[in-house]
């Protein structure tokens, strides 16, 4: 990692231990780390229901429920968690008026959704 995205991540992962107090990751970098290969495994599973896979209902659920207690591990909490399933864009985001109100310096997309996991190498 270079030191423009060290510092950009290490920037990111501050602002979520502010955001999110009883994270059970304090080292920001580690953080953001674990975070993203969240972020992949949840971006590559809508992916792949756009382009091939047909799950179930109780499939799905299940992935959901995967997905979220993984984060829910690594925060305290899923509070204003979104999994967005457009594979167009990030998968886990902070729902826009909870990012307003609660981390409005967060890392957000143009619809004004908090991105828990951006790519941040440059």
């Amino acid at each position: 990692m270079n030191a423009k995205t060290l510092e950009a991540v290490t920037k990111h992962g501050n602002d979520l231990l502010a955001i999110f107090p009883n994270a059970t990751e304090r080292d920001p970098v580690a953080l953001c780390k674990k975070l993203r290969r969240i972020e992949n495994s949840a971006s590559r599973w809508a992916l792949d229901c756009c382009n091939w896979r047909d799950p179930s209902e109780e499939e799905e659920e299940a992935h959901d429920a995967k997905i979220f207690a993984r984060v829910q591990k690594l925060l305290g909490t899923t509070e204003g968690l979104i999994y967005n399933k457009d594979p167009r864009g990030y998968a886990l985001k902070l729902d826009d008026e909870w990012t307003r109100a609660h981390a409005p310096h967060i890392h957000r997309d143009w619809g004004g959704y908090g991105i828990l996991a951006p790519d941040l190498t440059v």
